[in-house]
This record gives structure tokens, C-alpha cells and sequence, in this order.
């Protein structure tokens, strides 16, 4: 009789079991996976923005590239020169011409979008140190509103020169 249990209680075990592999595996898409034990919340990918070709300017909040960033390649394969007019966007294709403007002092520069970034919600672009200096935006804050406005899009975009 303690034989019949036993197996009984392992097939309910391994049913179990069967049910809960079920459930991941046939988990809605877009669904959170469970992580294993150990995996650091930063593993879970989230979607990237769709690349805007439109051309149109954005509004929103701009910081500056830290200096431990010198040196490493960027999103496009080229080396970080802080003192390059770089930036990075989320949204915007590599390679395109972009006018940076601080909304707060009126300063603006060109950059070319290098690599993708930032990676702080609410924030549209990170500038290079030198570019920062130039649109008048504070080191100490690190943070400044400003207007982007895509100049020309690389070749490889769909949509031909903007301005």
C-alpha cells in the first residue's frame, strides 16, 4: 500500500511540475518570463522605440555623457572623443545630423547621433561633454531642457535630406 502512495504522490508531483513547464511555455507574448534565481532585474530587455524618420522636432530633457564613457565604442562601432560633438537617442536613426538647442539659454549646437541612449526615463538625448559646454548646459545639474531638431538623415534612413 505504501508503494501505491508513493507512486501516486509522484505522478501528482510530476503532473504539477508538467503544468507549471505549461504555463511558461505557453505564456501570452510579451508576458514577464520568470527570471532564475540570481538574474539581476536589469536582464529583462525592455522593447526598443521605433525609429523616428520623420523629422520633427522633440522637446524634452537632455544630460551629459560621463567621462568613464572616453574611449568606448559607441552604437555606430566608432570610439567615444568627448570632446566630438556626439550624442546618443533612443529614436533616432544612426548617423543623422541633429540641432541641439537649450530651451533655457538659447544656445544650440549640431551633433551627429553616434550611439543609442539615454537609458533614464523622461530624457530624449545625451550629449558629449564639449557639446554640452557649447549649448550652455550646466555640468553641475547635468539635466537641461532642450529642442531637437533632426537636420538630415543618413542615406541608409527611407526619408531623403530634411533641411
Amino acid at each position: 500500500m505504501a508503494r501505491s502512495n508513493l507512486a501516486s504522490s509522484t505522478r501528482a508531483a510530476l503532473a504539477t511540475a508538467a503544468l507549471v513547464v505549461a504555463s511558461i511555455v505557453h505564456a501570452a507574448p510579451g508576458a514577464p518570463r520568470p527570471r532564475a534565481a540570481g538574474a539581476a532585474a536589469s536582464a529583462v530587455h525592455r522593447a526598443r522605440p521605433p525609429l523616428d524618420t520623420s523629422g520633427r522636432r522633440r522637446v524634452g530633457k537632455a544630460s551629459i555623457y560621463a567621462n568613464k564613457f572616453n574611449g568606448r565604442r559607441m552604437a555606430d562601432g566608432t570610439r567615444m572623443d568627448l570632446q566630438d560633438d556626439n550624442a546618443a537617442s533612443k529614436t533616432l536613426p544612426l548617423g543623422t545630423t541633429a540641432k541641439v538647442t537649450n530651451l533655457e539659454t538659447g544656445q544650440s549646437a549640431v551633433v551627429t547621433i553616434r550611439d543609442r541612449g539615454p537609458h533614464v526615463p523622461g530624457r530624449i538625448v545625451d550629449l558629449s561633454p564639449a557639446t554640452a559646454e557649447k549649448v550652455g548646459l550646466d555640468k553641475h545639474e547635468g539635466v537641461s531642457k532642450v529642442a531637437v531638431e533632426p537636420l538630415a538623415l543618413p542615406a541608409s534612413a527611407a526619408t531623403p535630406k530634411l533641411r
